[in-house]
This record gives C-alpha cells, structure tokens and sequence, in this order.
C-alpha cells in the first residue's frame, strides 16, 4: 500500500497546500486534516494549539503516513519541534519555504508579513526572515478577520473587499514589494489581496516552495513516487463535512475530479 503525505491544518487553509503538492507530485497520496470544528488556531495561546497539533498528529499517524507537512502557519510557529521531537518521520513547515521566496524575490529589502495572531506574536517568520536576509527589514500584520472569511467560503463578497482592505490600510503605503501571506487560509483570498496592496506588490504563497521542500526530502529518502496507479486521495476534517467538501472541491478542482477521493469525519476534536 502506497505510504501517503500527511497535511494537517487548523481548516481548509492546507489545502493551498496540498493543491500545489498534487501539481508538482500528482502520484503522491495525499492524507489531509482540516480541524474545521477549533478553526481558528490564532487567537489561541501556544498550549492549546500544541495540544490540537498532536491530537492531529497522533491521528493521522495511524496511517502510516512517510512525512508530516503542518500546513498551518500558527501550529508551524509553536509546534514544529515538538512535532520533530515526538515522531520518528520527517515534518515540514510552511514558515521557512515563504521566507526564502520573499527574500529571493524582494528588491526593496522591505518585506511585509500579514498572519494570524498567533503567527505574528510569535516573531516566527521575522525570525525566518532575518537569518536569511539580516539587513531585510519586515512590516508585520495580524489580520484575524481573514480566517473566518475563508472557513465560511466568502472568497470575494463586497463584504470580503471591505474587511481586506480595512485590514491592509496601514500596509499600503510601506515600501514592501513583497508580502508573505503568513495564513494558508490567506490564498482563497488572494485576488483580493492584490486588488487592495497593487500589483507592484508580490504576493508570496508558501504553498509552492513548501512542495518543493517536500520534493526534495522525498528524492534524498528514495521514497518518490515516480511511476504506478493513480493515488486515492483520503481527507478528514473534525466540523461540518458538507461545508468541507464543498470548499474542497470548488478550490482543487481539476486535481480531484481526476483522482479517487474518500471522505471521512473522524471523531476527533470538540
């Protein structure tokens, strides 16, 4: 049996995630947690969050999964070691890969950051940020409005347009020309995004680096699925399945309609 990629994430945010891991590796079997009944992870202390992440973990190793990919830039901030330090498998994070992109990409030097709030109190991406790049200066922002939005499957509403752009005011006269979407919730609301920063502003999704990571570990493991039968695709998550499936399709598309999927709500969470 084909060993899977295990994605988990506080919602539907991961799926960012995973869309982009089914195009870069499409023989890949994806594994997917969106813990949708405690969306969301940011305004919850570091304790809490730690907590989830195991639960989920613990869960999803059951599978036999041959890598963790905590999509969830809170759980990332203030979970990854612990995660490393309690499962014998590699575990990726997506804060490190959307800070390479940034500053490959920057010209100015000014990078801007907009997460939830636990991702930006805890510093993880300026941190990031700074040992790659230590004269790059970072305009931080939490925006905790956002995740909701998304969980809800409001991607482009007026009501959507106001709350991005109240949200980015202050950023709008920065001379950043790159910001990091430091959310994986934050790409369903990228058009937005964009509308309201300008497009001399770069949008840096972690997704693609983030594939690209695990491309790499998978090729230096000789665990690459190069050849073989078209994977069965198996995703859970902990609150409304019909609300997830129905986001879940409508964002990957063309990669699921092509591709065996099982839908499962396991019991897990409150």
């Amino acid at each position: 049996m084909q060993q899977a990629i295990a994605v988990l994430d506080s919602g539907v945010g991961g799926l960012t995630v995973v869309k982009e891991v089914m195009r870069q590796l499409p023989r890949e079997k994806i594994l997917y947690f969106g813990d949708t009944a405690r969306t969301p992870y940011g305004p919850r202390n570091a304790e809490e969050v730690i907590t989830f992440t195991r639960e989920i973990v613990d869960y999803l190793v059951q599978y036999k999964p041959k890598m963790v990919v905590i999509a969830c830039n809170t759980a990332t901030a203030v979970a990854l070691e612990d995660i490393r330090s309690r499962v014998d498998l590699p575990v990726v994070g997506v804060i490190n890969p959307g800070a390479r992109a940034a500053v490959g990409r920057t010209k100015t030097g000014v990078v801007g950051v907009i997460g939830t709030e636990g991702t930006i109190k805890s510093g993880a991406y300026e941190s990031a940020l700074k040992r790659l790049s230590p004269s790059v200066e970072v305009i931080s922002r939490a925006c905790p409005s956002f995740v909701p939005l998304v969980e809800d499957g409001n991607f482009s509403s007026s009501e959507t347009y106001d709350t991005v752009s109240n949200s980015l005011f202050p950023l709008r006269n920065s001379t950043m020309d790159c910001l990091i979407l430091g959310c994986t919730h934050y790409p369903f609301l990228a058009d937005t995004i964009s509308e309201v920063m300008g497009s001399e502003v770069v949008l840096i999704n972690s997704a693609e680096e983030t594939a690209r990571e695990i491309s790499t570990i998978l090729h230096v493991n000789k665990e690459l699925v190069g050849r073989g039968e078209v994977p069965v695709h198996q995703f859970f998550c902990s609150g409304d399945p019909r609300k997830f499936q129905d986001i879940a399709q409508a964002w990957l598309g063309e990669q699921i309609r092509l591709t065996p999927v099982v839908w499962q709500v396991p019991h897990i969470g409150a």
